[in-house]
């Protein structure tokens, strides 16, 4: 028995597309898709028919339609099993599909839900009904199509993103190697001592720097520089910073002074920290200041003179095992003119060793959410007593990942050993 399409008034409805839609009208029986196809071509679809479940599927191989209206019971293959198999071959594009059946029980409506079906008509077809029924189908379709394009448009953002981070990530990799290279020596013997150097960022580039350059004879510069912040701007004020602690140019070096016969020696620390002072205020344009320990050690004598501008104060560990940490403390270098300086001095005698380390050290976060502070920097150092040159540092780095329960620490760290044996 033939369904019939029933309309109170089958009105034309205007058109607004940019070009028609596609409807597949499925149904086994001829005068029930000339009656649906009517109307659909009426309001400006374009139709194509099938008789049955299998001559559909036929038609979806060549033709992508936009919305489906097939009958529930058709002989073979039924309306839901055509459901499941256009869904399992639809390609990109989103089909609205429409079941059009006579059950209404709950159960069976779940089922053509989970084959896929979108929507339900019962038949007899209301035209009004129907006609409400394709325009949802179509804003359906246009919010799948709007939610594509902007699928579409995140998925080329994010892939730009990633080209740029790529690309962000090389450089740092890269600008990482450069500045690793400002400290292209990590150990260095120096007959009556010795120095080992650590210099490990928090991220890719940072804000710490050590170093040494050749002073006067029989004497040795060392330096030990926190820059504030992290990243890119630190890694870029390290840099100048470097060029003015240069060990190559000792003419550029302003903690050396030239002598009338062509050599250099250090100035007082004191004086050369005032003078990097000036030079950070007068030429640099960065809000950025840091902390720095500077020293002239007598590698005859084992006398140590250095200069300390808001550092953490050096450790010095006796050949006994006895700590010592004292200092002047000091104001950080760039923040303000006409700030004084002062210096202080130690002496180490054979056995002894210096340590000067960044506070990335001292505020390493514990477990328990405290710093490793001073007094546990000399717990560490007192089970390290025994470990020497770049092992201490490996070792100190394996404490600190211990003691955190982290391997990648929040800030730099940084540091220099010097290791004193005396003439021998």
């Amino acid at each position: 028995m033939a369904h019939h399409l029933t309309t109170t008034n089958d009105a034309d409805v205007p058109d607004c597309r940019e070009s028609p839609l596609l409807v597949l009208v499925v149904d086994d029986s001829r005068l029930q898709r000339k009656i649906l196809s009517s109307s659909l071509k009426r309001w400006g679809y374009e139709v194509l028919e099938a008789d049955s479940g299998e001559a559909a599927m036929e038609i979806c191989t060549t033709h992508s339609p936009a919305l489906v209206l097939s009958d529930w019971m058709m002989p073979g293959m039924s309306g839901i099993d055509f459901c499941k198999a256009f869904r399992e071959m639809s390609g990109d594009e989103y089909s609205y599909f429409i079941l059009l059946t006579s059950k209404s029980e709950k159960n069976e409506v779940a089922e053509g839900l989970d084959a896929g079906a979108d929507d339900f008509l019962t038949k007899p077809v209301d035209g009004h009904e129907l006609r409400a029924r394709m325009t949802a189908g179509e804003r359906i379709l246009a919010m799948q199509r709007e939610l594509t394009q902007k699928n579409q448009v995140i998925t080329e953002t994010l892939d730009e993103l990633q080209r740029l981070y790529d690309s962000l990530d090389n450089d740092l990799i890269e600008a990482k190697q450069l500045q690793q290279s400002l400290v292209p020596e990590r150990f260095k013997s120096f007959g009556t001592g010795d120095l080992s150097l650590c210099l490990r960022s928090s991220g890719h580039v940072g804000g710490d720097l050590v170093g040494f350059y050749p002073a006067a004879e029989g004497h040795l510069g060392i330096y030990s520089i926190d820059v504030s912040g992290h990243g890119i701007s630190s890694a870029l004020m390290t840099a100048r910073l470097a060029g003015y602690l240069s060990a190559s140019a000792l003419d550029q070096n302003v903690a050396l002074e030239k002598l009338p016969d062509g050599s250099y020696r250090s100035r007082q620390p004191e004086q050369a920290i005032q003078s990097l002072n000036e030079l950070v205020l007068d030429e640099m344009e960065t809000e950025h200041y840091f902390t720095l320990m500077l020293a002239d050690i007598d590698l005859n004598t084992g006398k140590v003179v250095l200069g300390q501008a808001g550092h953490p104060h050096p450790v010095v560990q006796r050949k006994s095992g006895d700590l010592e940490q004292d200092g002047s403390g000091g104001f950080p270098v760039g923040l303000m003119s006409g700030v004084t300086f002062s210096q202080f001095e130690l002496e180490l005698q054979p056995g002894d060793r210096l340590l000067i380390l960044s506070d990335g050290v001292t505020e390493c976060p514990l477990s328990d959410g405290e710093f490793l502070g001073e007094d546990g920097l000399e717990e560490v150092m007192k089970d390290l007593q025994s470990v020497c040159g770049p092992a201490f540092f490996d070792r100190l780095i394996d404490v600190m990942t211990e003691l955190s329960g982290v391997s990648e620490f929040p800030d730099d760290v940084s540091g220099l050993l010097f290791e004193f044996s005396g003439p021998h």
